[in-house]
């Protein structure tokens, strides 16, 4: 749809006056009301074809604005696959979906894996496990690895943000398949993007890194595998996460660049590698809307904004 002068009118205006937001929640509300089902009458391939760009809208949407905290599970849910786009069969695929979940339980249960004690980020990694083919035998049972401690860490942050044991469960898998997936293959380059990043905003501040010996110690596996879970609090972590699941790993780099940036005269005043990674790890929890903001901001400045079309 072209470009409405009073709709862009309307949008600058709240967003100077401290409501920003109000015309993108509306236009959400459109996205999510929209069925392409209905919108299609000539065969699956339409469908198809139907679904696939109302996935695309709701995506770039995703990326250029905030979600409203209301909508952020169900917009996860879609975007992730868990539910379908065509709003008409959520009610069904939702009940499949807490039928599998509870299949699932009960087979652990029978094989002795889990049990009322047990905590529920290992229940739902053991769920995993069982999905993906890859649970071990009881007498093979180890303290987690290094890929195990990643989805415990991202699934104890997403039980902060999902109430429903179901849909966290969903989520959790969702995030973490799609996550390897989409961008399995980028993650090991991200520490280069951020260094290449860090030189264009701040030289001083990267050049300290490198003598001190830091920078091949930061901790790229709390920031680019565990996606800033444990690291920011769920409140900031969440609005991170709708660019992840949207469509970009990139977010993620510039999430650190600003934790880097809004830390550098901390950072400078430290000349023992050890001593900053330490910091880095437990960062203040006080700023990190604003240290998330700020990310989103040079996100859009290096990469763009992508262009929402209702």
């Amino acid at each position: 749809m072209a470009d409405d002068p009073q709709r862009n009118f309307r949008s600058a205006y709240y967003e100077k006056v401290g409501f920003r937001g109000v015309e993108e929640k509306k236009s959400l509300e459109i996205l999510l009301k929209d069925n392409p089902l209905e919108l299609c009458n000539s065969g699956s391939s339409r469908k198809l074809c139907d679904s696939l760009t109302d996935l695309e809208k709701l995506s770039t949407f995703s990326q250029r604005f905030p979600l409203p905290s209301m909508y952020r599970v169900h917009v996860w849910k879609v975007l992730l696959g868990i539910l379908p786009p065509h709003s008409d069969s959520h009610s069904l695929v939702g009940s499949y979906r807490k039928e599998q979940y509870q299949d699932i339980m009960e087979a652990l249960e029978v094989m002795r894996f889990i049990k009322s004690s047990t905590p529920s980020t290992h229940v739902y990694l053991r769920m995993f496990q069982l999905e993906s083919h890859m649970l071990p035998r009881c007498s093979e049972i180890s303290p987690p690895d290094q890929e195990n401690e990643d989805f415990l860490s991202i699934s104890q942050a997403m039980e902060e943000i999902v109430e429903d044991s179901v849909d966290c469960y969903w989520l959790i898998k969702s995030f973490i398949s799609q996550f390897h997936t989409k961008f399995g293959d980028s993650v090991p380059h991200l520490p280069k993007s951020l260094e290449h990043f860090l030189s264009q905003e701040e030289p001083g501040l990267l050049s300290h890194l490198k003598n001190s010996g830091a920078l091949a110690q930061l901790p790229y596996h709390l920031w680019f595998r565990r996606c800033f879970a444990g690291v920011l609090p769920e409140s900031s972590l969440q609005r991170v996460w709708d660019k992840v699941i949207s469509g970009s790993c990139k977010i993620l780099v510039f999430v650190a660049l600003e934790i880097l940036l809004s830390y550098k005269i901390m950072l400078l005043g430290i000349s023992r590698p050890e001593g900053i990674v330490k910091f880095l790890c437990n960062i203040p929890q006080e700023n990190t809307d604003a240290i998330v903001t700020k990310a989103i901001d040079l996100w859009h400045k290096y990469c763009g904004t992508p262009i929402h079309a209702m």
